[in-house]
């Protein structure tokens, strides 16, 4: 075995290069020809003095031999992934034994069996059994088969991606349905630890990172089509009907300054991290949970002013109900609704809250707690508003506001005990001011106290502090628990009208599930075009999940996609070595056998149980 150094030529434009390839020389009676194993590319840069050392390494792993002398860590790692790649390619893939039918007891190992028509027999040193090159394939094979029933691959073919954009593209999404990270560590991870590769037919070690970058670029390119295209088939997948349209936005930190990053802005992070600059990312989703548009937004965004960019040219039809919180039912925005015919269902804005129980109705929560609902229809009709009461918001606004009215009484009588003390403070405007930043720091507490500083005679310091508790009417001390809906469906009765507004928290689960599952935080990219490319290779991840999650649901199987995902990546494509008789060494790559609940989700989905089939190689 050894390496060839072969020029040749480009055929489009006549570039001359050198291609490297390895070689075996095979001796047939008195001829003795050369056979390519291996094309190695024109980036090949590994010294030639290292060409011989290179091609012994290979021969030991192909003979299933650990090496007499310590072999550089470069050398290692090509002889590696060179070893895998002709194990890969093999003499063919060879038919795998089926499976039993479900409910059918295997064949018994006590009892002799006939061999299958197709069996292929090797007399082989057990002793000499490797495992080796083991590779994850079960979620793998899961968003292979989403991307395949959401035609998404023809999609990016229609928009001009090529062979290589397309399985970059394929290994980003399906990166981050695996292993979310950035693109570098997807590319870690599609190199060193996945088969998708072998299922592909791509060699993800020999690709560099920039393709996934240059795949990015190409995605955020074409977003709007590719959406509209998706969503299309999304539909005609699942005959879903386009009745209900959510809208909400979060906002997801960077890692660094990101100082050149126009949309990269300090605001009020969802995760607390104030301490970062954000970006803002959008989306309008089906009521059924499958994200219809997206778009990224600067950090600081103000979310009352992004409604009518994002539903602007939608494919909704007139008349479709739009469901959003508080932060973006501005007064402003229910009046573009209604002038473009839409309906809506919406958090109301107003402060004052008012709730009366002797005219609402209960209805029952998903997790059996009672919600009372008063509904009440305004003078001219036109709009209905729909007051809540949540036993269990109660619970947790009583406890939150019990909180504060301690802490803001505990400070004002440390402030008046402190008066009777010689050095603490007693200036009038001392006293003020210290009394302001308890109010400040009460969270609104303050205003439901009436505070009295009394002064000495001298008029300068303070003699006595008294206070007197006096709640503010429709206020969250008043009415704990309570909230109010506006909608436009006034025919609409209460309990629909909730029952209704409940999928906004399903938008609510879709972000979670973005940043929690599928690495939407933080972002590592400086770059604007590069951020919004992570951002929205996480939304095309989420939908081929919520492909996978819809398809089990409608079967009763309603886990996480986190749960999914652990039972998926137990199984691994490996390659099993022996030495034979002959010896000569025998490889065999297959794939793991799926455990019960891994090979319950492949029949629910229809996808093959053994992803890659086995491959047969003998040297």
């Amino acid at each position: 075995m050894f390496i060839r150094k072969a020029p040749t030529r480009n055929k489009s434009d006549g570039e001359a290069y050198f291609t490297f390839r390895l070689v075996r020389a095979e001796r047939t009676g008195k001829k003795v020809r050369q056979l390519t194993l291996l094309n190695l590319g024109r980036q090949f840069d590994l010294p030639p003095a290292d060409w011989p050392r290179l091609c012994d390494r290979i021969e030991a792993l192909l003979c299933g031999q650990g090496g007499m002398l310590p072999v550089p860590e470069a050398i290692e790692v090509l002889a590696q992934r060179y070893y895998a790649r002709l194990v890969e390619g093999g003499t063919g893939p060879a038919a795998a034994e089926p499976a039993p039918p479900a409910g059918q007891p295997a064949p018994s190992a006590s009892k002799p069996q006939p061999a299958a028509p197709d069996a292929d027999f090797a007399e082989v040193d057990i002793a000499s059994l490797q495992l080796i090159q083991p590779r994850s394939v079960g979620v793998e094979a899961a968003g292979l088969a989403a991307i395949g029933w959401l035609g998404i691959d023809p999609i990016l073919a229609e928009l001009g991606f090529n062979g290589i954009q397309r399985a970059a593209a394929a290994g980003s999404l399906i990166g981050r349905m695996a292993a979310p990270g950035s693109e570098l560590a997807t590319w870690r991870w599609l190199a060193e630890r996945s088969a998708l590769g072998e299922l592909l037919g791509v060699n993800f070690d020999t690709t560099s990172p920039m393709q996934l970058y240059r795949a990015s670029d190409l995605l955020v390119k074409h977003r709007d089509k590719i959406e509209t295209m998706l969503f299309t088939n999304i539909q005609d997948l699942f005959g879903l009907a386009v009745t209900v349209t959510l809208y909400d936005l979060t906002n997801t930190y960077f890692e660094g300054t990101a100082a050149g990053n126009e949309k990269a802005a300090r605001g009020r992070s969802k995760e607390k991290r104030a301490d970062c600059p954000l970006v803002t990312l959008g989306l309008v989703l089906d009521g059924s949970g499958f994200v219809r548009r997206s778009k990224m937004f600067a950090g600081n965004v103000a979310e009352g002013t992004t409604l009518a960019g994002m539903l602007k040219g939608l494919t909704a039809p007139k008349g479709a109900l739009v469901i959003m919180d508080a932060g973006i039912a501005t007064a402003a925005n229910i009046a573009w609704l209604k002038a473009q015919d839409y309906r809506y269902l919406v958090v109301s804005r107003e402060r004052g809250r008012q709730f009366d129980p002797d005219q609402a109705i209960d209805t029952l929560t998903a997790s059996n707690e009672t919600v009372q609902l008063q509904r009440v229809l305004n003078e001219d009709g036109t709009e209905v508003r729909l007051y809540c009461h949540s036993t269990g918001r109660d619970t947790k606004e009583t406890a939150i506001t019990g909180r504060f009215v301690t802490r803001f009484e505990t400070g004002l009588a440390k402030l008046a005990a402190g008066l009777d003390k010689p050095r603490a403070q007693k200036k009038m405007a001392d006293i003020q001011q210290r009394i302001g930043r308890l109010k400040e720091k009460s969270r609104g507490i303050g205003q439901h106290y009436e505070i009295t500083v009394t002064p000495d005679a001298a008029g300068k310091n303070a003699a006595a502090i008294t206070w007197t508790k006096t709640p503010v009417e429709g206020s969250m001390l008043t009415h704990p628990g309570v909230y109010c809906l506006r909608s436009s469906e006034t025919t609409w009765d209460a309990a629909k009208l909730w029952h209704t507004y409940t999928m906004l928290t399903d938008l609510e689960a879709v972000f979670r599930g973005l940043k929690s599952d599928l690495g939407l935080h933080p972002v590592f990219h400086h770059n604007e075009r590069r951020t919004e490319g992570h951002l929205f290779i996480t939304v095309l991840a989420y939908q081929l999940v919520q492909t996978i999650r819809h398809k089990l649901k409608a079967a009763g199987e309603t886990m996480s996609w986190a749960r999914l995902r652990e039972i998926l990546s137990v199984q691994q494509r490996v390659t099993a070595t022996f030495r034979q008789r002959d010896r000569r060494t025998l490889h065999v790559r297959k794939t793991t056998a799926a455990e019960p609940a891994l090979r319950r989700i492949y029949d629910t989905l229809g996808i093959d149980a053994a992803p890659g089939g086995v491959r047969k190689f003998t040297m």
